[in-house]
């Protein structure tokens, strides 16, 4: 079994998880719209972390040069030294998972990952997960998975991507950018917004299970456009609804991009699995699209506002603008259920979905 032990984020809306699931409830976003991004010309909404404050926290928290670094790894070296707390790893039963779609375009990402790796101390070969959108999820189910073979003890999971110009200019010709903050599900959407972040989570081999479990479904429908029957998110979901009673699910943590095709997808997946009525909840209002780091932060979170019996709302959303019922979260709720589903996709027919447990 396997219990999410301790996690930590970092983004443009704090340095702890505690920090960002307050500001998250206080209805807060760290998205801002910038003219000229990179160099390049229009204006752009995003959400990204002021690097003079991530230096003077990298060097405070570990009293070395931060010139020494890049931005993501500073990010990331940041998120895991404030996650590992009683977790010894250096033990030669503890890897280290990176997920990133692009991590920094300046070193590879193996590159990256053992250079994390190696900076606490861990002489295991880190195990590498860039697979579109869905990265983060997927290093959480893959690192779940390999403590339960018995590989290993434990696991130090993470997702961080950064803003870039081969990124937004990419997105930008894609027109899938909105110059506004994004509005998941909402008939007036027209785009998403990108962010950087970046975000831990420790697993370790326990009783005290409160992942359940995850499924990683490919439909190879297209390189950039979901499915429109939803196959691969429809089927990741029926895959972990076999563990669960669906009257215990307290709500869907969504991908919601904010984009006509991915939502309407999504929405499409929840309505054929039979899950119209749960709440479903969408951050992407707070942080925008953070790419490999989305499906952690969004877990963490999640797993937070599961633990204190809440639904955290789906900012942006007023009013529905995809064709299938789903119960879209306009304000924060009560709950007193205990599960929670973890839904993302990505590009290439990529999708995941992962079931939590509350403590």
């Amino acid at each position: 079994m396997v219990e999410i032990f301790s996690d930590n984020i970092i983004s443009p809306l704090g340095f702890t998880t505690k920090e960002n699931y307050d500001n998250v409830k206080l209805s807060k976003s760290g998205l801002k719209v910038k003219e000229n991004l990179f160099g390049l010309d229009g204006r752009f909404c995003v959400a990204e972390i002021e690097n003079e404050v991530l230096n003077s926290e990298f060097e405070t928290f570990f009293h070395k040069n931060a010139a020494d670094y890049t931005i993501l790894e500073k990010m990331v070296l940041l998120s895991v030294g404030k996650a590992i707390f009683d977790t010894d790893v250096t033990n030669s039963k503890t890897a280290f998972y990176f997920s990133s779609t692009k991590g920094d375009l300046q070193n590879n990402l193996w590159y990256t990952a053992k250079k994390i790796s190696e900076f606490f101390g861990n002489k295991n070969t880190p195990v590498v997960v860039s697979n579109a959108c869905v990265s983060g999820l997927c290093a959480v189910i893959a690192a779940a998975r390999a403590i339960n073979s018995g590989r290993i003890d434990t696991a130090v999971v993470t997702g961080a991507d950064v803003l870039s110009k081969f990124t937004v200019s990419g997105f930008s010709s894609l027109k899938a950018l909105s110059s506004k903050p994004c509005r998941p599900f909402d008939i007036e959407r027209n785009g998403l917004n990108l962010g950087e972040a970046a975000s831990t989570i420790v697993l370790k081999k326990s009783d005290k299970e409160n992942f359940i479990c995850g499924s990683i479904r490919n439909d190879a429908y297209h390189i950039s456009s979901p499915s429109k029957t939803a196959e691969g998110a429809f089927f990741a979901l029926n895959d972990v609804l076999k563990n669960i009673d669906k009257n215990d699910i307290a709500f869907i943590s969504a991908h919601g991009t904010a984009t006509f095709f991915n939502d309407e997808m999504e929405a499409n997946a929840i309505f054929r699995a039979g899950l119209s009525d749960i709440p479903v909840s969408g951050l992407k209002g707070c942080y925008g699209h953070t790419l490999g780091a989305a499906g952690l932060i969004e877990t963490v979170l999640s797993f937070r506002a599961l633990n204190e019996g809440e639904v955290l709302k789906t900012h942006g959303y007023e009013t529905s603008g995809v064709s299938k019922k789903v119960n879209i979260a306009t304000e924060n709720l009560k709950t007193d259920k205990k599960y929670f589903i973890k839904l993302i996709s990505g590009f290439g027919g990529v999708n995941a979905a992962a079931v939590f447990k509350k403590n």
